[in-house]
């Protein structure tokens, strides 16, 4: 397996842009270059690797020895054997955007599920495909010599391949002609993609980005990266904040590096006593972070998709460098959220996140909609919001195992024992009492907790119950101090947190 470094640098090391700013005029961090074995990948993305002065990567150097082997020995290999490459690829690809490197690789991903695999949800990633005919690619392949595809699995090639989709947004470039014109026609496509694209005025706050897809509208903004507002076909599924309005109650907040309380903002870690600002000082907690009312910097942005991120410097109570990252993704289905952190620190770290939207099904009150929590397990609480312990859920008020409606319970209650379908995958749903129609809320990746909340104790009191907080979070309240879940993050480590919104039904 390839080892996880960057090669054929050109001109020297090549050091990796500011986050948010074009590299190369390129509004990407990583160009995938795709297209069936003989197209030229290699060749193509080696020169624009050369003329971006960006890093260059062959995807072929993450193929084991054994798939190496039989590939020459003209057998093809099956989805299965591809399975651990494209992980591999996607899991390189991942620690290339944390890092802010900017790299070219070239990588046959002929299925669209390889590149989704490859780009999905990642807007730092760009596919341009290879286009040439069978005709052409043929000759090509039986004029080489010395690499180990034979000519004789080219039809096995384009029996997997699948072109790539307009909402893949790739740049499709066709190959006969002279690999220089191939490049310039790549640069040319993709230089022409803006990356300041019409944007709402600054409010309470900051910047307003604005994605769509089909019937789908979200709108993510400056301040703290928060989730303002999301919409089908004009219905709004979550109770969020106009743009002119001050964020309260966490609406749509990311919650870094911890979600929910710490007891007396006071904790130890690595041999050190550390307190923290008490911002919930009615309990003397701190609560949900150093994140929320910082400005987020824009990274990349589609029609459809917008990351955001910043830096977390050290300070008071928490002397740690984190590089957190925020993409959001509309898609036929719904919106994908990818939190990334990486510890750019030269210590451990202790880390966790959260996310804090409220949702709705257009009902006034939330007592009617129904709720349905997966978890076999609640944490129990006292006075001050912190966890006394774990207790079932079975013949509790607390049991949503089965959807009901929430009536009058007053949720301030963090479920786990959580249970997930066989891709490993949590889903909580809130639906209209009817049942023709809700939202699913899709805990994916990094998640072990998650809060619901009916916002009784909320400071508007016109706020109180019109929607239901359910909060994806990966350790519980006071994780800094018990422990309970807690990721440590190594100098160099990163942290992936995904989850998403699908609405259904009938509306």
């Amino acid at each position: 397996m390839a080892r996880d470094h960057v090669r054929g640098h050109v001109h020297g090391p090549t050091r990796a842009p500011p986050r948010g700013v074009r590299t190369g005029g390129i509004p990407a961090t990583v160009v995938v270059v795709t297209g069936v074995a003989g197209a030229g990948k290699s060749t193509v993305a080696l020169l624009l690797a050369h003329r971006l002065g960006w890093a260059y990567q062959d995807a072929d150097d993450f193929h084991t020895p054994v798939n190496r082997a039989r590939m020459a020995a003209g057998e093809a290999l099956t989805d299965e054997d591809r399975r651990p490459w494209l992980a591999a690829v996607a899991a390189w690809i991942g620690r290339r955007i944390a890092a802010r490197e900017p790299v070219v690789i070239a990588c046959s991903a002929l299925k669209r599920a390889y590149r989704d695999q490859l780009a999905g949800g990642r807007p730092e990633v760009r596919l341009v495909h290879l286009h040439g005919s069978r005709q052409l690619i043929r000759s090509r392949l039986v004029a080489r010599h010395g690499h180990f595809f034979p000519a004789q699995l080219l039809d096995s090639q384009f029996a997997d391949l699948q072109e790539p989709e307009p909402d893949e947004r790739a740049c499709v470039v066709d190959v006969d002609r002279p690999p220089e014109a191939v490049v310039a026609a790549i640069v040319a496509q993709l230089s022409a993609v803006p990356t300041e694209e019409p944007h709402m005025p600054p409010t309470a706050s900051g910047e307003q980005w604005r994605l769509r897809h089909g019937a789908h509208e979200a709108v993510v903004v400056e301040l703290g990266g928060a989730l303002r507002h999301y919409a089908v076909d004009g219905r709004p599924l979550l109770d969020g904040f106009a743009a002119g309005e001050r964020i309260t109650g966490g609406r749509g907040q990311l919650l870094v590096p911890w979600p929910n309380r710490v007891a007396g903002g006071s904790y130890r870690f690595g041999g050190e006593e550390l307190r923290l600002p008490l911002t919930e000082p009615e309990n003397g907690n701190a609560i949900h972070g150093l994140l929320r009312w910082v400005p987020w910097r824009l990274q990349a942005r589609g029609e459809d998709a917008v990351t955001v991120g910043t830096t977390l410097f050290p300070q008071p109570g928490y002397p740690y460098r984190l590089e957190v990252a925020a993409a959001y993704r509309l898609g036929p289905e719904g919106l994908d959220t990818t939190v990334t952190t990486t510890n750019v620190g030269d210590a451990a770290a202790p880390y966790g996140v959260g996310q804090h939207p409220y949702l709705t099904v257009g009902t006034d009150l939330v007592d009617t909609a129904l709720l349905t929590v997966p978890a076999r397990h609640r944490l129990r609480t006292d006075e001050h919001g912190l966890p006394t312990g774990e207790e079932p859920v079975e013949g509790t008020a607390y049991d949503f195992r089965t959807a009901r409606p929430i009536g009058e319970e007053h949720l301030d209650t963090a479920y786990t024992g959580l249970d997930r379908d066989p891709a490993g995958h949590c889903t909580v749903r809130l639906a209209h009492p009817s049942g023709r129609h809700g939202i699913d809320v899709r805990l994916v990746e990094g998640i072990r907790y998650v809060q619901v909340y009916t916002g009784d104790t909320l400071s508007e009191h016109g706020r109180r119950r019109r929607g239901v907080a359910i909060e994806p979070m990966s350790c519980p309240a006071d994780a800094f101090r018990s422990g309970t879940a807690l990721t440590v993050l190594q100098p160099g480590d990163s942290h992936v947190f995904r989850w998403g919104l699908a609405p259904w039904g009938s509306w």
